[in-house]
């Protein structure tokens, strides 16, 4: 569709300004050629002309990427995220039509947080591209660590000790910005296995823990961390196999979303109440890169958004099915 080029096309410029009226304009768009979210507004009475506020704007609840093919218009997919999850689970399915601009969205906000990827080594603690290549997080690891240039940025999950003595190489050397990335429970096992000086490096978190360890607040997982890779700060990572794009925190535990991203938060026994009296409740996510798919998602995360756009994830509501990325290796 001709559409589709000139949401691309804004994408990248989208600011505070302008991101009400895109955010409408794409969802009246969707309200049309997207058949499931179509269906979901006309089973609970919306009328989409009658929407003039993104407040307005129902957001699609994220299980039905579960059981639907979620797509705007008629394309083929170019590859199939899979969200974490067992062989019993029913996973998540998000339809990529073209892989290159989901790398470049990834792209385009790791710059905005951490400048670009050559800057870095990036060491990453999760599965490789190989072991898991529907993974839409290990994708975008990969691409990163492929666009920072170096031999040594690469996947060491399986081999801990290898891995302590590349960070030593390269800390002896001096001339690289390191990055190690991992999933939460194998962070907490390189921070187990002896403590380490990390000061000059980015450790980014990027959850999973069921199922490996006993359950830690993402608090708690980082002060274990700080004092084990004696640093003052650990990095997250928020993101989901049903978008296009992901958020970080850098302290704190608050994340600031790339200008093409919004979140709100609803009444989180009420799907479609918005939450006007506190800024706690369920996670609704505006993400304007999901032009092809949907860009209105009801998540089943429970966070906080601050007055200054900041947010923070606290938790999943009770009833979500067990996913995270510890179960990446499924």
């Amino acid at each position: 569709m001709e559409e589709f080029k000139s949401f691309k096309r804004w994408i990248f410029s989208v600011s505070n300004e302008n991101f009400n009226e895109r955010a409408l304009l794409l969802f009246r768009f969707q309200a049309v050629h997207n058949m499931v979210y179509r269906s979901y507004l006309e089973k609970i009475g919306c009328r989409p002309e009658k929407i003039d506020k993104i407040e307005e704007i129902p957001f699609l609840p994220i299980s039905l990427f579960r059981t639907s093919e979620v797509k705007t218009g008629q394309w083929k997919e170019e590859i199939i995220f899979l969200s974490s999850g067992t062989t019993s689970m029913t996973r998540s399915r998000h339809f990529i039509p073209e892989l290159d601009f989901y790398h470049k969205t990834c792209l385009e906000i790791f710059r905005m947080y951490y400048d670009d990827p050559s800057k870095y080594v990036i060491l990453s603690l999760m599965p490789s591209i190989n072991e898991n290549p529907s993974s839409s997080l290990i994708q975008m690891v990969n691409y990163l660590a492929n666009k920072s240039g170096s031999p040594d940025s690469g996947f060491y999950l399986g081999d801990l000790q290898f891995l302590r003595k590349v960070i030593n190489r390269l800390q002896k050397t001096g001339n690289s910005r390191l990055i190690i990335w991992g999933i939460t429970y194998a962070l907490l096992d390189l921070a187990a296995s002896s403590e380490m000086d990390l000061t000059d490096c980015i450790v980014i978190e990027t959850g999973g823990m069921k199922g490996r360890r006993e359950e830690l607040i993402r608090r708690e997982v980082h002060e274990i961390l700080k004092k084990s890779f004696q640093i003052s700060s650990i990095h997250s990572e928020y993101g989901m196999t049903e978008l296009h794009s992901q958020t970080y925190a850098k302290s704190n535990g608050r994340f600031q979303a790339p200008p093409w991203m919004k979140i709100l938060t609803r009444e989180i026994n009420d799907p479609l109440g918005i939450n006007n009296n506190s800024k706690y409740g369920a996670v609704n996510i505006i993400d304007l890169a999901n032009f092809q798919s949907c860009a209105f998602i009801a998540t089943e995360d429970v966070g906080i958004v601050h007055n200054d756009g900041m947010f923070e994830i606290i938790g999943r509501m009770d009833y979500s099915d067990v996913r995270g990325c510890n179960l990446l290796l499924n």
